[in-house]
């Protein structure tokens, strides 16, 4: 199915709901919520889920668990989706909260089939046919795959309401690897013990770490909309691209050519 609200089809019996939807090339989703579980695919685009826990950067190929009843804004960016909406009961080992996935190769021409299939009232009324059969196959295969999943770390955990998350969410707007913790100690008025005090336990990293982990993932953003490795680096206050090449490895493991092939230097 394509382009179809999944509020149309949520009620039908069925075990998974594919649905490939093309948005805008700047496009915002509202602060919305769905009775399913879903896993959200980038097919194009890159694409920022934020909820009242933390925000995931989700480029293109990756994809983002969303648990049930999560509430959970998107903005997109270029982005067309494949989205699977899973009933709760055939995926009880679901995370809790939203977590960034890989899409190995084989799960993503799963996604691609199944978003291509019959809707299911079309498959039922078939009956025991070579196109229902397939249908059949392919959700149970998708649910296999499901099982499979490699966690990316690509979430960045926020604090709660109040004063040091408004400061926080101003940061990840224009974030800036110069930004020093002295200077948002003051800004807050508490010294810099106590800032570091909080960001650990309101989101379980330390300032620096945070920062850095702010800094890669705005980094992502702006690769996957193809800027070049040294616009993105100069943007975010390094003084050379090997600097900003060497904390995006430390963060997430690669290096933003491993993590983006056909990336520009």
């Amino acid at each position: 199915m394509r382009n179809v609200p999944v509020a149309r089809v949520d009620a039908l019996g069925v075990p998974v709901l594919a649905i490939g939807t093309d948005y805008p090339v700047e496009h915002w989703l509202a602060p919305h919520e769905h009775r399913r579980a879903q896993l959200l695919y980038a097919a194009t685009g890159v694409m920022r889920v934020d909820t009242a826990d933390g925000s995931w950067t989700i480029p293109t190929k990756r994809a983002v668990l969303i648990p049930p009843r999560t509430q959970h804004a998107v903005e997109m960016r270029g982005v067309s989706t494949r989205s699977l909406y899973l009933e709760p009961a055939a995926v009880p080992w679901w995370p809790r909260s939203c977590l960034a996935v890989d899409v190995s190769p084989l799960l993503r021409e799963l996604l691609l089939a199944a978003v291509d299939l019959p809707d299911p009232v079309a498959r039922e009324t078939v009956g025991d046919s070579a196109q229902s059969r397939r249908g059949t196959a392919l959700t149970a295969l998708l649910l296999e795959e499901l099982r499979a999943l490699s966690p990316l770390p690509l979430g960045l955990p926020l604090p709660g309401p109040g004063t040091l998350r408004v400061r926080c969410l101003r940061f990840q707007a224009a974030p800036s690897v110069r930004e020093s913790p002295e200077e948002w100690a003051r800004e807050l008025g508490m010294s810099s013990r106590t800032l570091g005090r909080r960001f650990a336990a309101e989101t379980g990293l330390g300032f620096s770490r945070w920062r850095e982990r702010v800094v890669a993932l705005h980094g992502v953003l702006r690769l996957g909309e193809g800027v070049p490795v040294a616009r993105v680096a100069a943007d975010l206050g390094y003084d050379s691209p090997a600097a900003f090449a060497q904390m995006f490895r430390r963060v997430l493991g690669q290096s933003p050519r491993e993590f983006f092939p056909r990336v520009s230097p």
